[in-house]
């Protein structure tokens, strides 16, 4: 029964643990046991136990998993529904009361709320937290007596789908007692006595409830799909680490807040592309973790661990997930940690989706250790090689000054350009990377929707005038580059100008001599552009070893890259000759 006093049985029983040291979390599970605490101590939240151990009975014994065996369900789990079913409060609202006679009045009464309408689940790959999802859509819909929509979505249908189908198999199994009333009858009786009928069935429209005419469906994770809807139980998995741009939580949430005691369950594992719309999300629960601003009605479990020092240490690796050795074997991840040591273009891909750790991008070529920045230096004066990477005039559009240095070391400048059309569209993440870029020097912001070639130039020609770099060698991507090539051909002649086209014929052969710059530490940079677009950087290599860059999408720029490049290209054809009078005078 309700009571605000009452301890949180299974919450309680986890605390313990951890207090006992057998279970180990992290500082973000440690904020949000605070919050919980807090949860405890407020006379105004009311705790009811009962419920969270009929949905515990619920799953266990009408349940199955996904091969229809037994359910037995995970302390996990009971942690994370206690949050959804376990607190309540009062709020006082105006109900109108008829009178026999005709009329009525408006009565103050006191009405029980849910209290949690959303719960973030950021837990590692193969933690079951898919099936979680299952156990409490299909709860809600076999349970609850009013007429609802429920929706599952991710980033594709497919992974939709497999929210349903656990739901499914409980279906076909029927193990329980409810299960099995629920699927007596036909589906195909739909003109008979009503009692012969089918009363929950998996249709092509999704899970359906004919009791009640309540039903599950799989929608996309697009906001023009999801906007209008008014869906009382939602789930999203995924948001955090597939490819999204848009914000499908905050579009299903304009229509579920019509609805009294919604609840919006968001699932994943940490995503490795950075920057987007889920680090966006991310960033407002860090700040309700921390305290910043309050919001009791949200749920966090944001499982990881601390460092990247502690993944040498299985008994931590339950900070980033708490059903390792239940749902998936120690023997996975240790397979994982040794492949990232031995082939680097996977680490981050695994320090993510295993242990919870947001890195920069996919770093197919350049591992983690090779985008990182050295101390700041200056080459004003010195000679160089300009690769321009001039993309659409809407974009991005990069330059990258590149010094020889003594001993086959090279220095790397750039500098990027967009608008502030573009810059007024980012994400509230993106943008913040942005300002970083702009405050370092290594971004400009102009003025319109469309980049003016001329405008540019005469940024750059008083950019490389101001720092005294003496350009010998310019390496272009024809693309859109004509104005500025021109331009550039006609103040300073036309030797030593090179066209750099995208391709493996000339791409291969330089890519693969910068990498091996980089892996020695020869080439040297210290702007955090060049970090985050080195971290972008992917690369296709095809069967006979030929290289050539790949954007997986615009926004994970790695036109600095690209130009430099250009720069290594145009360094290249004039050869050594070109700078061997510089180098032997330093």
């Amino acid at each position: 029964m309700l009571s605000n006093t009452a301890l949180p049985k299974y919450y309680t029983e986890f605390r313990n643990k951890v207090l006992r040291g057998e279970e180990p979390v992290n500082e973000y599970i440690s904020l949000e046991m605070n919050r919980i605490d807090s949860l405890v101590a407020d006379p105004n939240i009311y705790y009811d136990g009962d419920v969270v151990d009929g949905w515990a009975r619920f799953c266990e014994k009408e349940m199955t998993l996904t091969d229809g065996s037994e359910v037995e369900l995970l302390d996990s789990f009971k942690l994370w529904g206690e949050q959804i079913f376990g607190w309540y409060y009062f709020v006082e609202r105006d109900i109108w009361v008829p009178n026999p006679n005709g009329g009525g009045r408006f009565e103050k009464r006191l009405i029980k709320k849910r209290l949690i309408t959303k719960q973030y689940l950021i837990v590692a790959r193969g933690a079951a937290k898919t099936m979680y999802s299952s156990f409490v859509q299909a709860y809600f819909l076999v349970i609850d007596p009013e007429t609802t929509n429920q929706i599952a979505t991710a980033p594709t249908m497919r992974q939709a789908e497999e929210i349903l189908s656990p739901i499914r198999t409980a279906i076909a199994v029927s193990r329980g007692p409810v299960f099995k009333f629920l699927t007596e009858g036909s589906i195909q009786n739909t003109t008979g006595n009503r009692k012969d009928r089918v009363k929950l069935a998996s249709t092509k429209k999704g899970v359906q409830m004919f009791l009640t005419n309540s039903i599950l469906e799989v929608y996309p994770m697009a906001v023009n799909k999801l906007q209008g809807l008014r869906p009382k139980i939602s789930s999203v998995d995924e948001w955090l680490s597939g490819d999204t741009r848009e914000d499908p939580i905050s579009a299903i949430e304009q229509g579920a807040s019509k609805l009294k005691d919604y609840l919006i369950l968001c699932t994943s594992s940490e995503g490795n592309v950075r920057n987007g719309i889920g680090d966006s999300i991310k960033m407002e629960l860090l700040s309700i973790l921390h305290g910043e601003y309050e919001n009791s009605h949200t749920s966090i479990f944001y499982y990881r661990l601390d460092n990247v020092d502690e993944v040498p240490y299985p008994e931590l690796w339950k900070k980033a997930n708490p059903n390792i050795g239940l749902t998936v074997d120690y023997d996975i991840y240790q397979l994982d940690v040794e492949r990232a040591e031995k082939a680097p273009a996977t680490r981050n891909d695994i320090l993510a989706k295993r242990f919870g750790l947001p890195l920069e991008g996919y770093t197919y070529y350049f591992t983690y250790e090779e985008t990182l920045r050295g101390p700041a230096a200056n080459y004003d004066g010195m000679p160089c090689a300009l690769g321009a990477d001039l993309s659409q005039g809407n974009d991005f559009c990069a330059f990258t000054f590149l010094f020889p240095l003594m001993n086959e070391f090279f220095g790397v400048k750039t500098i990027c350009f967009i608008t502030t059309l573009t810059y007024s569209k980012l994400p509230s993440a993106m943008r913040e990377k942005y300002d970083e870029f702009i405050a370092e020097g290594s971004l400009m912001v102009l003025e319109g929707a469309i980049l003016d070639m001329f405008d540019i130039y005469d940024i750059i020609i008083n950019y490389i005038e101001e720092h005294d770099y003496d350009v010998r060698a310019f390496g272009y991507d024809p693309y859109n580059a004509t104005q500025f090539v021109e331009r550039w051909v006609t103040d300073h002649g036309e030797w030593a100008v090179f066209k750099v086209p995208q391709g493996v014929r000339t791409e291969s052969v330089p890519l693969g001599e910068i990498k091996s710059l980089v892996e020695s530490r020869k080439i040297l940079h210290d702007q955090e552009m060049m970090t985050y677009t080195m971290g972008n950087a992917i690369v296709i290599i095809d069967n006979n070893g030929n290289r050539k860059l790949l954007k997986r999408k615009s926004e994970e720029k790695i036109d600095s890259v690209a130009a430099e490049m250009d720069a290594f290209v145009a360094y290249k054809a004039i050869g050594k000759d070109g700078f061997e009078w510089y180098l032997n005078h330093i």
